[in-house]
This record gives C-alpha cells, sequence and structure tokens, in this order.
C-alpha cells in the first residue's frame, strides 16, 4: 500500500510539474500583431494581417484576421487542407473552382483539400474576414 501511494504521488508531482511549464491561455490583442501586408498568395494591393497564436508551442490550427483594403486580394490557389474564411464586414467576390460568386457579412465558406480559391475585396469598405484551418 505504501508504494502504491508513493507511486500516486509521484505521479501527482510529475503531472503537476507538467502543467505548470504549459500556459493554461494565451491573450493576444490584435493591435499588438497587425501587419501591413500585400495581398497573400499575389492578390496585390495592400492588407493588414493578424496571426493570432503564431508562436504558441504545438499548435495544430492557424487563426487569423485579414483586413483586405480596397484594391485588394488574396490571389486564385490550390488548397491543402480544410480552411474556412468568415467574413465579418464588407463585400467581395470569391472564386471557388473557376466559379465566382459574391460573399458579405455573416458569410462562410468551407474551402476543401484539392479546391483552387481566391478573394476580392470589393464596394468601397474593408473586406474583413476571420481565416482558421
Amino acid at each position: 500500500m505504501k508504494m502504491i501511494l508513493l507511486s500516486f504521488f509521484c505521479l501527482l508531482s510529475i503531472t503537476a510539474f507538467s502543467q505548470s511549464k504549459q500556459q493554461s491561455y494565451i491573450l493576444e490583442h490584435e493591435k499588438d500583431i497587425a501587419k501591413s501586408e500585400p495581398g497573400t498568395h499575389n492578390g496585390g494591393g495592400n492588407t493588414t494581417g493578424y496571426s493570432f497564436f503564431s508562436k504558441a508551442d504545438s499548435l495544430k490550427q492557424t487563426f487569423r484576421k485579414r483586413v483586405l483594403h480596397p484594391g485588394s486580394a488574396i490571389g486564385y490557389h490550390l488548397q491543402k487542407e480544410d480552411e474556412v474564411y468568415y467574413i465579418i464586414s464588407g463585400s467581395g467576390e470569391m472564386q471557388m473552382n473557376g466559379k465566382t460568386f459574391p460573399v458579405r457579412a455573416g458569410d462562410a465558406i468551407l474551402t476543401r483539400p484539392g479546391s483552387s480559391h481566391g478573394l476580392k475585396q470589393t464596394g468601397k469598405e474593408d473586406l474583413v474576414i476571420i481565416i482558421t484551418y
């Protein structure tokens, strides 16, 4: 019994130590990570990108906000993994596998591996999107 209790407390100590090494949450403010960038995938124009949690250890997903300023775009490219675009504000035109359709605030688009897509800002205001993959 003494050996079982000792093993249990050793296991608890190891678990507590490993959990204390990992951060239980990360808070980032977009004003601290904003980067002025050209339209990704050779889309052209000026955008502002926010790559949240890009320095987090072992994070297996990507979470980004991108602001496409008037005249900018995300260039047409082949998708290698599931990716979601969520339109926060503004309007745009999505090209998906050779077909074009309008997108606006409240629209979510899932692009699947093997598909090709691009997105351009249209209208007078910025196109603000969240991208996760």
